[in-house]
């Protein structure tokens, strides 16, 4: 085995705030070297500045550019010869507007965000995973409950994390015979700056607005590390995670 196999890395998009955030902390506390994605070099300092430094690497990476997110691939593969682990997190909403008020480029920018750049980033992760030396890793992808039920007027959010599966079955199915394993984890209302508004209330199904309950978001990050920390011949395909009584289950 060679002496990079020894260390553990993992490559977390979205670092700099709320779930990104959270992982890249709780990997690095687990021992990983974590390579922190995302497109505010202030926001990763702060995220870098709350765990140990050491263990947490900066790259502002804007996921939308597969320039860039190969340039951030080739930098873990020089850096550390190896990837364990890629927590595919970035992602984006969009006002919450009737179908036919949402701006085109808006539709196009959450798919850049939430579908493309998950797509280039398990790229580049699948084809550095195929090639180190021992071969294999875990692809994590965030889809979201949006991914099974839509809240009103997401449409293009509830698209692209429907999008998401297909995305891990392919890639649970087409990278098994090299040792990597992908999850999808659907996350229902992990208390971030993203989920203040449903502490505020939110527009409901029915018409209603109402407060819905939030979740630590660092029971989603110890879920993560629990994930990986199993040997990459157990996967847990699908998880969800949510706030108990927050409405999915019968949400409509």
């Amino acid at each position: 085995m060679n002496q990079a196999a020894t260390k553990k890395v993992a490559v977390v998009t979205g670092a700099g705030s709320g779930i990104g955030r959270a992982v890249s902390l709780a990997l690095a506390a687990d021992g990983f070297d974590v390579v922190m994605a995302g497109r505010r070099a202030d926001a990763l300092e702060q995220t870098r500045s709350m765990g140990p430094a050491e263990r947490l690497h900066a790259m502002v990476t804007d996921v939308t550019s597969y320039d860039q997110v190969k340039a951030l691939f080739d930098h873990v593969d020089q850096k550390f010869g190896r990837l364990d682990v890629l927590f595919n997190n970035a992602g984006r909403g969009a006002p919450a507007v009737p179908i036919e008020d949402l701006p085109v480029q808006t539709w196009l920018d959450v798919v850049n965000v939430n579908l493309n750049g998950m797509f280039f980033c398990a790229r580049e992760a699948i084809a550095l995973m195929k090639r180190q030396d021992p071969q294999g890793g875990r692809i994590i992808n965030n889809g979201s409950i949006s991914a099974h039920a839509p809240r009103p007027f997401s449409i293009a959010y509830t698209a692209t994390k429907h999008a998401v599966t297909g995305l891990t079955k392919s890639i649970a199915l087409d990278t098994r015979p090299y040792g990597i394993a992908c999850t999808q984890i659907d996350i229902g209302n992990a208390a971030t700056e993203m989920t203040d508004r449903m502490a505020k209330g939110i527009l409901q199904a029915d018409g209603s607005t109402r407060v819905e309950p939030r979740m630590d978001v660092n029971h989603v990050a110890q879920s993560v590390v629990q994930i990986v920390n199993f040997p990459l011949q157990t996967n847990v395909q699908f998880m969800t995670i949510m706030a108990t009584n927050m409405p999915f289950v019968g949400r409509g």
